[in-house]
């Protein structure tokens, strides 16, 4: 797989959204507790677990290789212990604190703060979310919410209005793109945060319009950061939502690997895509746009320094310039794990720096590789003339280079 290019297969249990409503979940409970009886004391019984699946409205544009489906989806688990003793409710007075850096806002102020930037984007045959860059008018959202949608949309903003808006620029390598709504002044614009400061256990809020329900805000924590996620192409058991290729047909996509993702747990669903993931001041720190379909709450959001890298390049010049390394790698089967060069493009950044055929790639920058993906992503990250430290092994030595990034042609 070129570094620069999407994986060339896909393999996990990742899928994509089709077309069908909602469906019930059951929430199975114990019998009630009895005491227990004369010794020998009973048996105390196991747990229940129960799922709930949401699936519909789709916007998700690509499935994921190695389990991530864009647009979002979540299978939320109930567990109920039986005998357990009823648990004492204590009613609270005020909100529970929602803390940061910046002082003590409780989660209803953020969200109340956040809320008037997000919008919900319908198309020809999807609806997702979008977050407002300016306030006349741009708005960041997901390449695939727009993608296949033909180039009009309306917006929907959180007072009930609406605005027709027409794309300004997409970028599918970062799954980012700008819209523009016509007719409208003085819109409550994002405050932009920093990306590069978020800890693991931060306080997050996800916003946006999951299955068509706008204004719709949910809480959670950042599980994790620096994730690669690699989604769409390959399988043919995979569902592509209305408006994508086909009502809910099987097809292959072309994938798509994103570095540098924000895990999250809170809850990311169909129509969340574009939609806002933010701090605990009520800053934009991530743009929602990917889950687990398989998993318990993982979502995943580009961090909006990318973001506000694009979004400007998308602005100005309508597309985005690209760093080039110019290797094509795949995953490593030996003890260590990393990134194999299968070749070096002639004349290319890689070259130029003495990287060789044969070389396994263990760290790039300041990841860790894991496989091929994470070089993909990594490189989609960086930006034309940035200098990367690459180290590799070589008939079992390890060595370090540094690359000057170019510009892909």
């Amino acid at each position: 797989m070129d570094a620069n290019a999407p994986r060339e297969d896909s393999a996990g249990g990742w899928s994509q959204f089709g077309d069908k409503p909602p469906t019930t979940g059951t929430f199975t409970r114990p019998g009630p507790v009895l005491p227990p009886p004369p010794p020998p004391q009973r048996q105390r019984a196991g747990f229940v677990l129960t799922r709930k699946a949401v699936a519909g409205l789709a916007l998700a544009a690509f499935a994921a290789l190695t389990a991530t489906a864009l647009g979002g989806g979540a299978v939320g688990a109930y567990v109920a212990g039986a005998g357990q003793p009823v648990p004492t409710v204590t009613k609270t007075v005020a909100s529970p604190v929602f803390r940061s850096a910046s002082g003590q806002l409780t989660v209803a102020q953020v969200a109340e703060k956040v809320q008037p930037s997000v919008v919900m984007i319908q198309g020809q045959s999807a609806e997702g979310s979008g977050v407002v860059l300016s306030e006349d008018g741009l708005i960041l959202t997901n390449n695939h919410v727009v993608s296949g949608q033909g180039r009009q949309f309306t917006v929907k903003f959180s007072d009930g209005k609406t605005a027709k808006a027409t794309v300004v620029g997409t970028d599918p390598a970062t799954d980012l793109a700008v819209i523009r709504a016509e007719g409208v002044s003085g819109l409550a614009k994002v405050t932009l945060g920093d990306s590069d400061q978020l800890k693991v256990g931060d306080d997050v809020l996800a916003l946006g319009s999951p299955l068509g329900l706008d204004g719709t805000v949910t809480s959670g924590i950042i599980s994790a950061l620096d994730r690669t996620v690699t989604a769409g192409g390959g399988r043919g058991d995979q569902q592509l939502p209305p408006g994508l290729g086909g009502q809910g047909q099987s097809q292959a996509e072309e994938p798509t690997t994103l570095g540098g993702m924000i895990q999250t747990d809170a809850a990311i669903n169909p129509g969340n895509s574009g939609g806002a993931l933010v701090n605990a001041a009520g800053e934009l720190v991530g743009i929602n746009s990917a889950v687990a379909a398989d998993g318990v709450n993982l979502g995943f959001a580009i961090p909006v320094n990318t973001a506000k890298q694009v979004s400007e390049q998308l602005i100005s010049k309508g597309k985005v310039t690209h760093a080039f390394l110019g290797v094509s790698v795949t995953d490593a089967t030996g003890d260590v794990p990393g990134a194999l060069i299968r070749q070096v493009s002639a004349g290319s950044p890689a070259e130029k720096a003495g990287l060789k055929q044969g070389d396994l790639i263990t760290k790039i920058g300041a990841t860790a590789v894991s496989g091929g993906d994470t070089v993909v992503g990594q490189v989609r990250g960086f930006k034309v003339g940035q200098q990367v430290p690459v180290t590799y092994q070589r008939d079992g030595k390890t060595d370090t280079v540094t690359v000057t990034m170019e510009e892909k042609k």
